[in-house]
Order: C-alpha cells, then sequence, then structure tokens
C-alpha cells in the first residue's frame, strides 16, 4: 500500500472545508488574477529607486512567495543601516476585490504536508507581487539603523522599486556561515554580496543576543517535514533552525517592531500580534524544578530565558523537549488592536511590547492589512478602517490562524499515521505536549510523532516524559493512539 501526496491533498481539502476554511479560489478571483497584465510598478517622487543595491531573499528550498529582501549598508561609528524590503502586495491587490476577498476569509496561506493551499492565487504569489530574483519590484522599505550592541538606534519606513539580485536558502547560507559548506554559487556570482551578507549575519548575531539579554526566549522545537520519492512518501524528518533562519527571525522582529512605532508616530492605530503572560507559569515553574532549576513564583521572561540557557548547555539533547513544552505552556499568540492612546500587553516569548506581522504579505492578511495602514500613513491619507473593523479583523485572523494550524497538524497526523502503520505493539519515549479535558497528547522523539493517549493518562501534564506504546493508527482521519505504560527515565 502507497499513501501519494494526492491522498494526503483530498485530506488536507477536507480538513481545511470543516473548519471555514476555503481550499479553491472562487472563479470571479481566478479571472481576475488572470486579467492582471503584468507586475505593478509606479513612478512618483515618494518612491525611491534602490535597484542598485544587493538585495537578495533567503528562504525554504522549496519557497516561491518571496516577501522579503535584506541589505546591509554601513555607516560611521559602527552603526550599520539594514532594510528590509516587502513585497507591496497592495500595489496589486485591491480591497474588496474578488482576489482579496479569499484571503480575507482565509486570512493566511495553509502549508501543509500535502502542499501548499495559499492565501493569493499563485500567479501573484509566486510571480507578480514575489520579490523574485532578476525582476523589478514595488516595495515597503523598513530602514533600520543599529549599533554594535544590536540596537536599534532610529528606524523610518518609506516606499522604493527593488531587484532582487540572488535567491538565496537556508541551508546553503546557514552551511557557509557556519564554516561547513562553500560560498553557493548565487552569491559568489553577484559583486560585494558576499561581504554584505557576512555584515548581515554580524548586525543579526548582536540583534539576537541583545534580545536574550532582555528576556526574549530562546526555544528550539523542531517540526517533521514529510519526504517523498516522487509522488509517494516515504518519511517524515525532522527540520530545524540555523543561523540564516535566525538571520532572518531577527530582522524580522526588528522590522516589524519599527512597523508599529513608525504607525504609532503617525497616529495610527495597528494591528499587533501579541503572547500574553502565561496562566500556566505555576507548571512551567515545576518543570524548571524538576530540572534542578528554579523561577519566581510570578511570570518573567528574563528568568525563563536564563533558565533556558542553563538547560541548553547542560543537556543539549533533550532540550529540543524542554522547549515544545515550554512553547505549549506559554500558549498561542493572537492579534489585537492598538489605538493612539492605548496599550496593548505585547509579546511575552520575543520580551517586547511593539510587534505586529507586517513582513509576509503573500502569506499573511494581517501583514497584508498592515501596508495598507503604511502606505495611507506615508501619503498622508485618512486610516482606512474603522476601529471595529480593525477588532474584528483581528479576531477573525486569530481564529482562522489557529484553524490553518490545526489542518496542518492533521495533515502530518495523517503522513505519520501512515508511515507508523506497520509499528503497532512498539514502545516509544515521549514527552506530553498536552493535557486537558479535551484528552492528552504525547510527541514522541524517534519517530517525531504527536498522538493521542488513550490509555493510562489520569494525572499526566504537559513536560511529563514517558513511555508509550502504539495502540492504533487511522491515517485518513490522522489519528495516533497510545498508551502509557511507564515513566521514562
Amino acid at each position: 500500500m502507497t499513501f501519494r501526496r494526492n491522498d494526503l491533498k483530498d485530506i488536507a481539502r477536507r480538513a481545511m472545508t470543516e473548519r471555514g476554511l476555503l481550499p479553491d479560489f472562487s472563479p470571479a478571483a481566478i479571472a481576475q488574477a488572470h486579467a492582471i497584465p503584468g507586475a505593478v510598478i509606479e513612478t512618483a517622487p515618494a518612491i525611491r529607486d534602490l535597484r542598485r543595491l544587493v538585495w537578495a531573499s533567503i528562504d525554504n528550498d522549496d519557497s516561491r512567495d518571496l516577501d522579503q529582501l535584506s541589505v546591509a549598508e554601513p555607516l560611521a561609528d559602527d552603526i550599520v543601516r539594514i532594510l528590509i524590503a516587502i513585497a507591496d502586495v497592495d500595489a496589486t491587490v485591491a480591497r474588496g476585490s474578488a482576489i482579496d476577498d479569499h484571503a480575507r476569509v482565509n486570512t493566511t496561506s495553509v502549508y501543509t504536508a500535502a502542499g501548499v493551499f495559499p492565501m493569493l492565487p499563485e500567479r501573484l504569489s509566486t510571480d507578480l507581487t514575489s520579490l523574485n530574483q532578476g525582476q523589478e519590484r514595488m516595495a515597503i522599505v523598513v530602514s533600520m539603523e543599529v549599533a554594535g550592541d544590536g540596537s536599534v538606534k532610529d528606524s523610518d519606513v518609506y516606499r522604493a522599486m527593488v531587484l532582487n539580485r540572488a535567491k538565496l536558502t537556508y541551508h546553503s547560507v546557514a552551511a557557509w556561515l557556519d564554516g561547513h559548506g562553500p560560498v553557493p554559487q548565487a552569491i559568489s556570482e553577484v559583486p560585494k554580496l558576499e561581504e554584505n551578507l557576512r555584515v548581515q549575519d554580524r548586525v543579526a548575531q548582536a540583534m539576537k543576543g541583545l534580545r536574550h539579554k532582555r528576556g526574549a526566549l530562546g526555544l528550539e522545537t523542531i517540526e517533521a517535514r514529510p519526504v517523498f520519492d516522487g509522488d509517494v512518501l516515504t518519511d517524515l524528518r525532522p527540520g530545524e533552525k540555523n543561523r540564516a533562519t535566525e538571520l532572518v527571525e531577527d530582522f524580522m522582529i526588528a522590522a516589524n517592531g519599527a512597523t508599529t512605532r513608525f504607525l504609532e508616530a503617525h497616529t495610527f492605530p495597528s494591528i499587533r500580534r501579541l503572547l500574553r503572560t502565561p496562566e500556566r507559569w505555576d507548571r512551567i515553574v515545576a518543570l524548571a524544578h524538576d530540572t534542578g532549576g528554579h523561577l519566581p513564583a510570578k511570570a518573567n521572561a528574563a528568568a525563563l530565558q536564563q533558565f533556558l540557557t542553563d538547560r541548553r548547555g547542560a543537556d543539549p539533547d533533550g532540550f529540543p523537549d524542554l522547549s515544545l513544552a515550554v512553547v505549549k505552556l506559554l500558549g498561542s499568540g493572537e492579534y489585537g488592536v492598538e489605538v493612539p492612546g492605548e496599550v496593548q500587553e505585547g509579546h511575552f516569548g520575543l520580551a517586547v511590547r511593539d510587534y505586529t506581522h507586517s513582513t509576509a504579505p503573500n502569506r499573511r492578511f494581517p501583514d497584508l492589512t498592515t501596508q495598507r495602514l503604511l502606505k495611507r500613513a506615508l501619503a498622508g491619507a485618512p486610516v482606512p478602517y474603522s476601529t471595529e473593523e480593525l477588532t474584528e479583523l483581528a479576531r477573525h485572523c486569530t481564529v482562522q490562524e489557529d484553524n490553518a494550524a490545526k489542518v496542518e497538524r492533521q495533515v502530518r497526523k495523517s503522513a505519520a499515521a501512515f508511515l507508523m502503520r506497520s509499528r503497532i505493539g512498539e514502545v516509544f519515549e515521549g514527552i506530553v505536549t498536552g493535557a486537558s479535558a479535551k484528552g492528552t497528547w504525547v510527541r514522541t522523539r524517534n519517530p517525531l510523532v504527536e498522538g493521542r493517549v488513550v490509555e493510562g493518562f489520569e494525572g499526566l501534564d504537559v513536560g511529563d516524559r514517558l513511555r508509550v506504546e502504539l495502540l492504533h493508527v487511522d491515517a485518513e482521519r490522522g489519528f495516533i493512539d497510545f498508551a502509557a505504560r511507564r515513566v521514562a527515565r
């Protein structure tokens, strides 16, 4: 028996429909996408021409929807200007259009083991609104002047025309930066790009160090990715962070902060990305105690980060499991609206108050909405949304993001269930990832599979280590059932 990509895609489509997500574009949206003559190019005094810079994108090997580029400009006194170019999706996707209506319903691209269900038609997201190599594109540029210690001393936002000189991938760039691989050919073909990327890496490392000093959490979770031989599913392998993903992550966090400050300075509201103070801090304290650590009774991000740093050094092999438990106990992020004169709680995991999602408008609707706010602020025009509309949009985006995550998880579990079908009766080491009235879930370490504990779950809590026996799988429904056998030591 084989399990093909289309089998998983059928499961994904059903799961999306059940959760209020649209797997297909409407005929009107498809017709609209086909009718667009080409990428929008605008000229105006306020639009800067930055095509001369050595812009480059860094993304997954198979990514085709390129949302951002980066480049560095060293200045005096150990200051480096970091420029982030974000695809101007709003220039092509008109508010209230058929394409926009689809995006507003789903609010996100859905990335499943079967493939991507894009928020925008692929003619846009992988072509006309993607910052593809060798293609002139309109962009929103976030400019940040970063000191040697990683602090952002000044920032600005403006519109510009840009040109991607090199489409790079995380793995090849990380191997090169770490000294484990050669300079990627795409870098060596562009004069001055190698030097520029080393400057970017140095700045990103300084920014990361400063964020962690301020309490940003250095977590290391591992997600399984499907492996296909042609269209036949053959394996699940763990993906992981590397130096290149961290470079992009640190720049995007900084750009999102600069975006919120820009809107605030123009007395515009913003959709904030929030992660509230964890309600289950007491369980995080207990996990720390179990490993010989100590955390204060009151939630404290800086103290948690120091504990995580200590544990990474003491038990690097077990650190991903600890990270996973902490992530589950921190809870899910959400979207909220901050209007001038009011203050939202901020993002506990990043230890910042000013944070939004603005750097992926091809993939997320909150980012496209933020882009529309930015462009109106830049034009000196009125706010394009009422507070009530933004509040409802933030609520809807939170709900749909959760639905998309559940679809992605269900498809992963269907893939895992198929691959585990011959291992009924085997015992695996795992860690509890969820425990509530709705059920108890465990993730095994090898293979990297998550399932439900249907026997012996009494008294288990998030972070508990145990051994589980595989009882039953159902690939069609994504069910993987375990029985707890004994605590793992």
